[in-house]
């Protein structure tokens, strides 16, 4: 899956674009509405791309700070409504409060991807505690972290796209998240107050 910025791609088919580089066939192109500070400048931004033929699937994002890019709950909330109405399929882009998650999903969402951290500080999870929160509060679509380390899936732009040698960074971020997913079904060990040697004498046949 590609995210691509609506208001910040060319969609003059005629002139050389970015979409002439990848291929649909391959991978899923989901627009989103980045740059977008209101909810009128979203719903605006998701029809272009549908019109233009890139997709029915679009990420909510409507900013309501500039400096720290946070989302404007309030007007995330409209915009999924009223783009959820209209047939397209809404991933909004939020804040880590379960009273806006309850809100987004009882207007349609399907999806919710709160921010770990803000967008591109590469700081990861903040607020560990409320992301487990929402993990327990959503059961029927997907919880996608969407600034700072992925639950259910990982959704990675700036430390891709800034680093010196971006194929190798994507490539390691591959293997990261194969491992990540082969330790957790391994059983990490259980956490503990006190510390326990790690050559014990239980066991031992003396």
């Amino acid at each position: 899956m590609v995210t691509v910025a609506v208001r910040r791609v060319n969609l003059d088919r005629s002139k050389e674009s970015l979409l002439d580089f990848i291929d649909p066939r391959k991978y899923f192109l989901l627009p989103n509405t980045a740059g977008c500070y209101t909810a009128e400048e979203a719903i605006r931004t998701a029809r272009l791309g549908r019109e233009v033929g890139l997709s029915d699937w679009v990420k909510v994002e409507v900013i309501g700070d500039q400096k720290t890019l946070y989302p404007d709950v309030q007007a995330t909330i409209e915009a999924t409504r009223i783009l959820v109405k209209e047939g397209f399929t809404v991933l909004p882009y939020t804040s880590d409060d379960p009273v806006v998650t309850r809100r987004l999903l009882d207007v349609g969402a399907s999806a919710i991807m709160p921010l770990g951290a803000p967008i591109g500080s590469g700081m990861g999870i903040q607020n560990a505690a409320n992301i487990q929160i929402l993990r327990e509060l959503i059961t029927d679509v997907p919880l996608i972290v969407d600034a700072g380390v992925g639950t259910d899936a990982v959704l990675m732009n700036s430390g891709i796209a800034h680093a010196e040698d971006p194929i190798l960074m994507a490539e390691a971020m591959q293997h990261a998240v194969i491992a990540g997913r082969a330790a957790y079904l391994a059983g990490r060990m259980p956490r503990k107050l006190y510390a326990t040697a790690s050559s014990p004498l239980q066991g031992v046949v003396r």
